[in-house]
């Protein structure tokens, strides 16, 4: 039986991606100091392990907005209405959590509309869903494309709003092509990418650096954190003061335990997600790095299945 033990290389490698996810294997490579086969062959491997990487639209950047969702169902119902919620093209990141009876959703919606027909009429006409919040995503701290955990080779660029608002960006029809074949595969080739969009690989690629340069896209570099040795992941929900929102908040994006961290509506203001090796090791980290801020309290919510990860959208 083949070992899926991670050896330090693959590490590194995973690291690189998560710094620079279209990152050439030749100057990979170089930095790792091996022949560019062998990174070939090691990411072949990797991908057969579950690593995935998605080019993702950011939408605080395209003028949408993000919702978390908080959802309460009836005993044996959760499974079933988090699948019917990962089936749609707006939603990511589904989880099962605290027991099996709670679901948490992002979903992106384009208008007034989308969001009241979701948060208005559907769900709340869901029999087996005994509670529903939904939580506006106001500002990121970190986590806007990252989703795994950072390695002890350092954590990744923090991939937050900037402090002053920008004003969207605006795409036509080629951006759009483009980020329709990134979803599935964030390393498409140039050649692919020009195919698809019927544009040369000069224009795709000033194309492709426009949106990234903009921070309209960003790329999740997606990979089971298991491998790693993290087996409890974690959301957080925390009640800060005003005057210290942003202190924590940046604090946490300097936390490798924390691959998202999310200001937001709701009467606890900060969101985050943490992945830790085994449950004391979250207790360490409640106790050494979350006990010295400013928080006023902190709700912990285990999670216990992935039913969605990325949108493909």
């Amino acid at each position: 039986m083949e070992s899926h033990a991670l050896d330090e290389l693959d590490q590194r490698f995973l690291h690189i991606l998560q710094l620079d996810a279209r990152a050439p294997f030749a100057r990979i490579a170089e930095q790792l100091g091996v022949s560019e086969t062998t990174i070939a062959r090691r990411y072949q491997r990797l991908r057969g392990l579950g690593l995935r990487i998605s080019g993702q639209p950011v939408p605080a950047r395209l003028g949408l907005t993000r919702w978390l969702l908080r959802l309460h169902t009836v005993p044996h119902a959760a499974t079933t209405i988090a699948e019917a919620l990962a089936r749609r093209s707006d939603s990511s990141w589904v989880t099962i959590a605290s027991g099996g009876t709670e679901i948490c959703c992002a979903v992106t919606t384009r208008s007034r509309h989308e969001r009241d027909v979701l948060l208005l009429e559907k769900l709340p006409r869901t029999p087996q869903v005994t509670a529903v919040s939904a939580h506006c995503l106001l500002h990121m701290f970190t986590g806007a494309s990252s989703t795994w955990h950072a390695t002890r080779f350092g954590s990744g660029p923090l991939s937050g709003d900037p402090d002053t608002p920008l004003p969207p960006v605006t795409l036509d029809a080629t951006d759009h092509a483009l980020l329709d074949q990134l979803a599935p595969d964030g390393r498409a080739p140039l050649a692919q990418l020009a195919a698809a969009t019927g544009r040369s690989t000069s224009t795709v690629q000033r194309r492709l650096d426009r949106l990234r340069g903009t921070g309209a896209i960003g790329f999740a570099v997606d990979f089971d954190h298991e491998l790693l040795g993290y087996r409890l992941s974690a959301r957080l929900w925390l009640r800060v003061s005003p005057a210290h929102l942003r202190t924590v908040g940046k604090a946490l994006a300097t936390h490798p335990e924390i691959p998202f961290a999310a200001a937001t509506t709701g009467p606890s203001n900060i969101v985050a997600s943490g992945i830790f090796r085994d449950p004391h090791d979250l207790y360490r980290y409640t106790d050494q790095q979350l006990g010295p801020l400013p928080i006023d309290a902190i709700e912990t919510a285990p999670i216990l299945r992935d039913v969605k990860r990325l949108t493909t959208a």
